[in-house]
């Protein structure tokens, strides 16, 4: 699987910068957004949001399985309270702690799509802004590009 792959890939840049600790400056903003941040932000965001994602399909998934009609409900927005209260809780703390959420992140979200049945990658959800999704564009979109989005900024960060 490609995002297998790729998510190895950008675990291996997430390490060099935590072993490099955390670079001065603000990220240029998103395209078409206005969100500039520290080091110790992104890394707050990247920690917080693979057990995040996973845990929106497993729920897509329960609830289909109740029978619940799909698009199932998913998601948040760049604005949702939660998702600013984690980067701001963990701003400050050790980019290699930080990291290892990430890492436990992508390792339970890779077990977890790995035990998933043929049938099960059929779930759709409705994202709030991004529309109807399946598990495996939730997986691309915000756990797989999220994750080398994020290392990208760092990579600015450092002047690379």
């Amino acid at each position: 699987m490609e995002s297998l792959a790729r998510l190895r890939a950008v675990q291996q840049r997430l390490e060099t910068h935590a072993a490099a600790g955390l670079p001065a400056g603000l990220t240029d903003p998103d395209p078409g957004g206005t969100e500039r941040w520290e080091a110790g932000q992104v890394w707050a965001h990247l920690a917080e949001f693979p057990e995040y994602w996973l845990g929106q399909i497993g729920q897509i998934l329960e609830r289909r399985a109740s029978g619940e009609p799909e698009p199932i409900p998913f998601g948040r927005t760049k604005a949702d309270p939660g998702r600013i209260a984690a980067i701001e809780r963990d701003r400050h703390a050790d980019p290699a702690a930080l990291l290892r959420r990430v890492t436990d992140g992508i390792s339970a979200t890779v077990a977890h799509l790995d035990a998933l049945s043929a049938e099960a990658w059929q779930a759709r959800g409705l994202h709030p802004t991004r529309g109807v999704m399946t598990p495996a564009e939730i997986l691309e979109r915000f756990v797989v590009s999220h994750l080398e989005e994020h290392a990208d900024q760092l990579d600015q960060l450092r002047g690379g």
